[in-house]
């Protein structure tokens, strides 16, 4: 199977949810170009968020969403004929045109939100429903199932660590592309296409050569109180996107 090229895959995550993994999957391909979180310094503008390197990220990203958007759209670096764009879906306002979509194949990366509250909190230990993104990208799926007449691909992270072949080829299949075995592993190390936030966030993936195991699910009382009400309001957003991930 192969998609009408070129071919952009925006791909909507929260964090601490293997998604620059993905990205280091598709980034293996010899035919995509990806970009990593390139509304990050548009939205700590006008969030007033104060995460990690917040400087160092607003000097080196546009500030303006529709220079961003025209990067997005344009030519794909490098000349290759799929673009794979890394997106946080909280980092999409309320003021941000979100008509580019419709020139994507968007695509919903999920995780228990057990999972990644454990795993922000080892960074941010005041993490709120609003950081950890589930209601923001439920919010961009409805938007999307209703320009397409239909659901958008869902892909559960706990899957991809599972069976990375199987969950990579039903993922390609579902944006119409042919699965590459280059997905499954990648060379150890920084590299140029990371965000410049990669010191503060990546040290495991940098480390990584692919897809690291499943490890035993979290659960509620693995958390420090403060945190089980938030996990508690983002069930039923996450099991909302969960009846439609990929088989």
């Amino acid at each position: 199977m192969t998609a009408t090229m070129p071919l952009r895959i925006a791909m909507w995550s929260g964090p601490r949810n293997i998604s620059t993994a993905m990205m280091r999957a598709f980034e293996n391909r010899a035919d995509t170009a990806v970009v990593d979180e390139p509304f990050y310094a548009a939205w700590l503008l006008r969030s007033g968020a104060e995460h990690p390197m917040r400087e160092v990220i607003l000097v080196a990203q546009p500030t303006d969403p529709d220079q961003v958007i025209s990067g997005l759209l344009g030519p794909i670096p490098g000349g290759r004929r799929i673009f794979y764009q890394k997106h946080m879906a909280h980092h999409m306002t309320p003021d941000m045109d979100l008509e580019w979509m419709s020139a994507c194949a968007n695509v919903f990366l999920i995780r228990r939100p057990v999972e990644v509250l454990a795993s922000y909190a080892v960074r941010r230990p005041d993490a709120s429903l609003e950081d950890i993104g589930v209601v923001q990208q439920c919010d961009l799926f409805e938007r999307e199932a209703d320009r397409l007449g239909a659901p958008p691909p869902v892909i559960e992270s706990a899957d991809v660590l599972a069976d990375p072949r199987r969950a990579l080829t039903a993922l390609c299949a579902a944006v119409g592309l042919d699965f590459d075995p280059a997905m499954l592993a990648w060379p150890a190390g920084p590299r140029q296409s990371d965000g410049v936030w990669a010191p503060a966030w990546y040290d495991a993936v940098e480390r990584s050569t692919g897809f690291a195991p499943i490890r035993p699910p979290a659960s509620l009382e693995d958390l420090a109180p403060g945190l089980r009400p938030i996990a508690e309001a983002a069930a039923p957003y996450y099991e909302s996107l969960a009846r439609f991930k990929l088989g």
